[in-house]
């Protein structure tokens, strides 16, 4: 539980009646925070107050305010200190939607079509604000109701009423005046709009947070924890290029970083001999320690780090060498130095012994990182705790009684097995029907840890009604043996996350993804499922520097951001039969699936 007096994480013991402080474990224990003093500039600047009264704490300051929270990826605890604190402030919650909510809570990687599916909202009810939970942390923290710019879900058109639609429309009609009186030329905007057709997809910024801009950044990929800032703010992983963050700097125009720069510009070949691998394979422990101890924020920075090394062309001998690698600061180089000097990294003597606890767990399917540490904090150690003692939703139960097989990688030749079997399957109820094993196969690895099939009709409609079919057809054969997910829909595509069976002995289980596609999302489905996860950020980032937005629905042109980087006008869909058009439509070279291996 958070004490907010304090500012420090507390719970309860049992049987006591105070609170003990949560002591810090590991790596974060041996190596605390500091701040860092000198520039602030890299701050976040806190949303503007509504009122421009002075600040005076009161009680009763949320009284306007009638909340209902989503507890979906925001958790229990954190929900039940949200509920506490709107109430002794003043305001109200609601244990379920009614016409007197304002507000509803949703957790920062909410997306719209999700908040909506679990609210059971065909449409938004008007006065209705659906703003993440920083923004409540952010009042709370300044005892004053904060504008909710940059921290409210943009809701598309298909979810307003006409009245609220009717308000959208006439504010972009207002905004575009704006961009001619700039001096934007209308044969331009005229352009924009006739780039492509509307687009059916969400175009999902998977962050929910404030999307890049464009600016060549000079901020050097440190920890950023260790006495300095972090240098990826919440919500600014799809922001990510090799070596760089974007960021929006006040007042200053958008300039785009050389095409040479971009992971998704360059080969993944040239990372094939890793000349750096006594220092990578270093680094490469302390990121998986800080993966599994939830501090993805200090992985992700190794995890640039140690890609920025495998792609160098050479051993790296000197700091100044390290620090001219783009993905690596002065923090970085000075633990480079050290293990070209010793040998050796002194923070991996400070590795906590429940890291390889954490990373057992987490490798359970269905069990993420919180869950992970909620089992160690419950005395739990091995494998047959967890069977025996944890209680496991469904999806843990399948992903421990698979743990083993889910565990050894499949050659590619039995991932091939498994995308024929879906061919096959598929063939037999719709002749014509394209089905691509996408993932670390198509890319051309050796092993592949499971199987994404992507199943389209270039026919563009003879791929409705197929899904289920193609399911039970599989599931008749003893193909598939459990459903982890049966059915996610993700605007127009459908998805099944189970878990499949070659016919033979010493056959093991596998991990299968079947997603059905419309032909016209095909190539950029094609695109996002092969990956790999750092070349797909690499390239939405370098899409959103050109005023675009690209998904695994849809490269949209056009695109309008408003305050902290969120979508007020999703823009137009352009046409991409095929991969290569989606690279020509960004000018960027075209690089063939086994190129994308970063």
């Amino acid at each position: 539980m958070w004490n907010w007096e304090l500012g420090t994480a507390a719970y309860f013991c049992p049987g006591r009646r105070h609170p003990c402080s949560m002591e810090p474990q590991g790596i974060v224990k041996a190596f605390p925070k500091r701040k860092k003093p000198g520039d602030d500039s890299q701050k976040t600047v806190p949303p503007k107050v509504l009122k421009e009264e002075a600040r005076v704490k009161k009680t009763g300051w949320l009284e306007p305010i009638t909340a209902y929270i989503l507890q979906a990826g925001i958790g229990r605890t954190r929900a039940e200190i949200f509920h506490k604190q709107i109430i002794q402030n003043g305001g109200s919650v609601c244990n379920q939607l009614s016409p007197d909510v304002t507000h509803i809570i949703v957790d920062e990687g909410m997306d719209c079509d999700r908040a909506f599916r679990i609210l059971k909202l065909s449409k938004l009810p008007h006065g209705l604000q659906l703003v993440k939970a920083s923004w409540m942390s952010l009042c709370i923290s300044s005892q004053q109701i904060l504008d909710t710019t940059g921290y409210s879900l943009f809701i598309p058109e298909r979810y307003l009423d006409a009245t609220d639609l009717s308000k959208r429309q006439s504010q972009y009609v207002d905004e575009e005046k704006v961009q001619l009186q700039k001096g934007i030329p209308i044969a331009e905007l005229e352009a924009e709009s006739q780039a492509g057709t509307n687009s059916p997809s969400r175009a999902r910024n998977s962050s929910g947070q404030q999307e890049a801009k464009g600016v060549c950044s000079g901020i050097s990929g440190d920890e950023g924890s260790e006495g300095e800032e972090h240098v990826v703010a919440l919500g600014e992983l799809e922001a990510l290029q090799s070596g760089q963050d974007l960021n929006t700097l006040p007042g200053s125009s958008s300039v785009v970083c050389p095409i040479g720069k971009w992971v998704c510009a360059q080969s993944s070949e040239s990372k094939k001999v890793n000349h750096n691998q006594c220092l990578t394979e270093k680094l490469g422990l302390l990121e998986k320690a800080y993966s599994v101890q939830g501090d993805k924020w200090r992985a992700l920075s190794y995890s640039k780090a140690i890609n920025a090394l495998k792609s160098y062309s050479k051993p790296v001998t000197s700091y100044q060498e390290a620090c001219k690698i783009p993905g690596i600061g002065k923090k970085m180089a000075e633990k480079i130095v050290e293990i070209l000097e010793s040998g050796h990294l002194r923070k991996l003597e400070h590795i906590s012994n429940n890291v390889s606890v954490l990373e057992t767990f987490c490798n359970i399917w269905g069990a993420g990182v919180k869950t992970a540490q909620i089992w160690y904090q419950q005395g739990f150690r091995t494998l047959d705790d967890i069977r025996t003692k944890a209680s496991l939703t469904n999806q843990q139960a399948i992903g421990l009684k698979h743990y083993k097989d889910f565990m050894e990688r499949m050659p590619r030749e039995e991932a091939a097995e498994i995308e024929q079997t879906v061919r096959d399957a598929a063939h037999s109820i719709q002749p014509g029907l394209i089905c691509v094993a996408c993932g670390s196969y198509r890319r051309g690895k050796a092993t592949c840890g499971d199987v994404d099939v992507l199943v389209t009709h270039p026919d563009g409609h003879s791929h409705q009604g197929v899904f289920g079919k193609l399911l039970e057809v599989l599931r008749k054969k003893g193909f598939l043996t459990d459903d982890l997910v049966s059915q996610e829909d993700n605007g127009n595509q459908k998805k099944y996350l189970g878990v499949c069976h070659l016919p033979g002995p010493e056959r093991l289980y596998r991990r299968l993804d079947i997603i059905v596609v419309p032909y016209s999302e095909f190539a950029c489905a094609l695109l996002y499922f092969t990956g790999s996860a750092h070349f797909n950020r690499s390239m939405r980032a370098f899409a959103k520097t050109k005023g675009m937005s690209l998904s695994e629905h849809a490269l949209s042109t056009g695109v309008v951001r408003g305050a902290g980087g969120l979508k007020v006008v999703p823009g137009l869909a352009l046409s991409t039969p095929t991969e290569k058009d989606v690279f020509m439509h960004l000018g960027l070279p075209y690089r063939e699936p086994h190129e994308r291996d970063w």
